[in-house]
């Protein structure tokens, strides 16, 4: 498969990724959702991103937008690349099935609208705090959390850069 090809197969509206997702949830196939910016990638984001597909039969990446990073306030200067550069840096990642880029503060209405069965965020959350928490647990899913790489960290990596 082309490379142009993965990234039309991969990078999806909502709407695409419930009808992708469809024939999967009736065969009880366990949905894995995550989200995040992923700004600049590092090994951090991989394990993380790894670890999150392997709770799983398909990895769901719901990804921030420029304009949503931005009002998180990150830094004034975030994201440092594009949505449409971190979006196809992500699709060349095997263990990242579909993914859905979402312009609200928060993921909320993009994981009820996608209903997973497995909603993953790093450990610096607590599961109880994750976003859409409630929305997976109402209907009899999982909220994980992954341990996070100690040492990798977007932020630092732009200030080393910048020194």
């Amino acid at each position: 498969m082309s490379f142009h090809q993965l990234l039309k197969n991969k990078i999806v509206s909502k709407e695409v990724a419930f009808e992708k997702t469809k024939a999967l949830r009736e065969k009880h196939a366990k949905i894995v959702f995550t989200n995040g910016c992923f700004d600049i990638l590092h090994p951090g984001h991989v394990d993380y991103l790894s670890q999150a597909r392997d709770l799983g039969d398909f990895l769901i990446l719901g990804l921030n937008t420029d304009a949503s990073v931005k009002r998180l306030q990150k830094a004034p200067n975030r994201p440092i690349n594009s949505e449409t550069t971190r979006a196809t840096v992500l699709a060349g990642l095997a263990c990242i099935d579909l993914i859905v880029l979402f312009d609200e503060e928060t993921p909320y209405d993009l994981i009820k609208f996608l209903q997973p069965t497995v909603l993953v965020k790093g450990d610096d959350y607590e599961a109880e705090n994750i976003v859409g928490y409630d929305v997976v647990k109402a209907n009899g899913g999982e909220v994980i959390t992954i341990p996070m790489v100690q040492g990798f960290s977007t932020t630092k990596l732009i200030e080393k850069i910048l020194s």
